[in-house]
């Protein structure tokens, strides 16, 4: 029961005014990261208990380590780093979690947002 890869879970609180602005910094980042060969799942949440709170899990096929020193500092995070991280009102929080894997995974079609 064990599999390869890790779960990247991330949280940030930033004020409801800024979510907008977030999101547009976001998205060309994003797709720069799901069209990386290693990044197997990759979603975003928000609380809609908690306006400002938004959180994402990404599913990497390789170990911390890798992330860590492949994937992080690659170029294209700098700007995104630069426009999104003064807008924290906290610290943001993470967790590298390895995941489990077969048989207790599951992703169906109608969940949406399947790419291949």
């Amino acid at each position: 029961m064990s599999s390869e890869g890790i779960s990247l879970q991330v949280t940030i609180w930033i004020s409801p005014e800024n979510v907008p602005k977030f999101f547009e910094a976001l998205l060309p980042v994003y797709e720069k990261v799901i069209a990386e060969p290693e990044c197997t799942f990759f979603e975003y949440y928000e609380d809609p208990a908690e306006p400002g709170k938004i959180s994402w899990v990404e599913n990497w096929s390789k170990s911390a380590e890798w992330l860590l020193q492949n994937q992080i500092p690659k170029e294209y995070y700098k700007e995104y780093f630069a426009i999104t991280e003064p807008m924290f009102l906290k610290p943001r929080e993470f967790k590298i979690l390895k995941r489990v894997g077969p048989p207790f995974t599951m992703f169906k079609r109608e969940n949406g947002g399947l790419r291949e």
